[in-house]
């Protein structure tokens, strides 16, 4: 007998349905074969399905030949998300449904041995693909059930377990679907353990940091071992402001995706914030695999990757970088296929100004040779330094600003001030879908960043002398359009452009 159930793969960050048809047929030694090209999970789940089916108290085919096609049958299949769809295709073939189809139903989830639904990843995607199919029910592990009810059009149900979804099929009207609130889930997720007010002294540093997230710029922090560039990285996502629906929703794909997302947790509410090792490989950064997987640039989307002793990173990890840096997304090809994720992120990275960490600092003495630090420093490429906005020193904390008792402000100051720059700068560039001033080709450069006589000359000395590049011409001017915003300005004044170069440490301490 022929039966057939619905489930949902990956692909990339998105999903597409997927048929799964269960024959049984009589005679032989009992067997059971999955095809349609299941990876090992996949392979797997018949022990787990066996047994499961047992212990809820229905009847498994035991002398019966049960025959599994996922279709289809062209695309690699993982995971295990299809326990739960073959179980009931088992079954429905067995007559457990009384002559009922399920074409209106998608099931999801991997079974334990005893019946229970355990979670799976990528529910959001996967309920997005029912909804654009047209499936109007779709049965969930009860730890995705929130996730997935974010999308509208599609009834969600939450499974416990196998029994509970047999009662379901047979009675639909016997449960009721999850209901959330989108907005409600990002307001609730959206609160920070951490606050600028911790950090005491550095408010160059912190100036620089507002200005970085207010632009869209990327930044570089050059300081001595213990002077706090890793406390500042850690804040700068709650300075940034505050997710969109729309953001919240791509941002909890690629989590779910990846499963790193929080079970029970139905939205990201809060900007990610990735801090790798400076051990990873090019493929863990940008993503890659038999079948891609999204890297740390794509689990940083729409917040803060964070670079922590950036010239110890593999030199062929940092290089592919660019492309993410410049387009806003990972392009990963392989012989069968090609994806592309989404990675428009933030880069905050943090370096010591020498190897042994104390190049220009006042306490204590440098014993690294110039060609030592022209060395160290020069592991990071000029390309990549020109793709940073921004660069700054954070010198050591002195003893009276760390004991000071006088309060500082804190993220919900200086979010606020980054709200209002990016809200003259969303409409300023509203006809180019555009969000930020460090997205701005040269085309709009020329257009939104012009300078007075004054600045022009200003402009000249500090190219000529630190022999910019013409991107770092560009960036400069991106970073005082900024400080002009910050400061409700309507035109780059010779101050603005003045902090902008001040902006260029590494320029101007090691390549002048």
């Amino acid at each position: 007998m022929l039966f057939k159930t619905q489930s949902a793969a990956l692909f990339g960050i998105d999903a597409y349905i997927v048929q799964v048809e269960v024959d049984l047929a009589a005679g032989g030694l009992g067997s059971f074969i999955t095809v349609g090209l299941p990876d090992a999970a996949v392979k797997e789940s018949r022990e787990r399905i066996k047994s499961a089916i047992k212990n809820c108290g229905f009847n498994f085919p035991t002398y019966q030949n049960v025959t599994v096609n996922l279709a289809p049958a062209d695309i690699k299949k993982e995971g295990s998300a299809f326990d739960l769809p073959m179980a009931l295709g088992i079954l429905g073939a067995t007559g457990a449904f009384f002559g009922r189809t399920l074409d209106e139903f998608l099931f999801l989830g991997e079974l334990a041995l005893d019946g229970a639904v355990r979670p799976i990843k990528g529910a959001l995607s996967m309920a997005v693909a029912a909804r654009e199919k047209g499936i109007p029910r779709l049965v969930v592990p009860e730890a995705n059930a929130r996730e997935a009810a974010v999308v509208e059009g599609v009834n969600v149900y939450a499974a416990r377990s196998l029994p509970q979804v047999v009662d379901l099929v047979n009675d639909p009207d016997s449960a009721e679907p999850v209901r959330v609130e989108p907005a409600q889930l990002v307001a609730e997720a959206g609160t920070y353990s951490l606050d600028f007010r911790d950090v005491r002294g550095q408010q160059h540093a912190k100036r620089a940091l507002e200005v970085a997230c207010a632009g869209g710029h990327n930044i570089i922090m050059i300081g001595p071992p213990g002077s706090g560039k890793t406390m500042l990285a850690k804040r700068v996502p709650t300075i940034l402001p505050p997710l969109t629906l729309e953001e919240a929703i791509q941002t909890t794909k690629i989590h779910s995706v990846s499963g790193v997302l929080e079970d029970g947790r139905g939205l990201v509410g809060t900007r990610p914030f990735r801090a790798p090792h400076h051990t990873i490989s090019d493929a863990g950064l940008v993503g890659g695999g038999t079948i891609p997987r999204p890297g740390e640039v794509s689990l940083a989307h729409n917040g803060v990757l964070f670079l922590d002793e950036l010239p110890e990173f593999q030199r062929n990890a940092l290089e592919v970088l660019r492309q993410p840096l410049e387009d806003g997304v990972v392009t990963i090809s392989r012989a069968t296929t090609s994806l592309t994720f989404p990675a428009r992120f933030t880069l905050a990275t943090a370096m010591n100004p020498c190897p042994c960490g104390f190049f220009g600092d006042p306490t204590r003495e440098c014993r690294c040779t110039p060609t030592q630090i022209q060395r160290y420093v020069a592991k990071i490429s000029g390309p990549l330094l020109d793709r940073i906005d921004i660069h700054i020193d954070v010198p050591a904390v002195r003893y009276k600003e760390l004991r000071g008792a006088a309060p500082t402000e804190g993220s919900a100051e200086v979010r606020a001030r980054v709200v209002r720059a990016r809200e003259r700068q969303l409409e300023r560039f509203r006809g180019d879908k555009l969000y930020a001033n460090a997205q701005m080709p040269t085309r709009l450069v020329r257009q939104h960043c012009e300078i007075d006589a004054e600045s022009e000359k200003l402009l000249e000395m500090a190219i000529t002398r630190l022999g910019l590049s013409a991107r770092a011409h560009d960036r400069i001017l991106k970073v005082a359009r900024t400080i002009a915003d910050l400061g409700s300005s309507e035109r780059i004044s010779a101050k603005h452009l003045s902090e902008a170069v001040q902006y260029r440490t590494l320029d101007r301490t090691y390549w002048a």
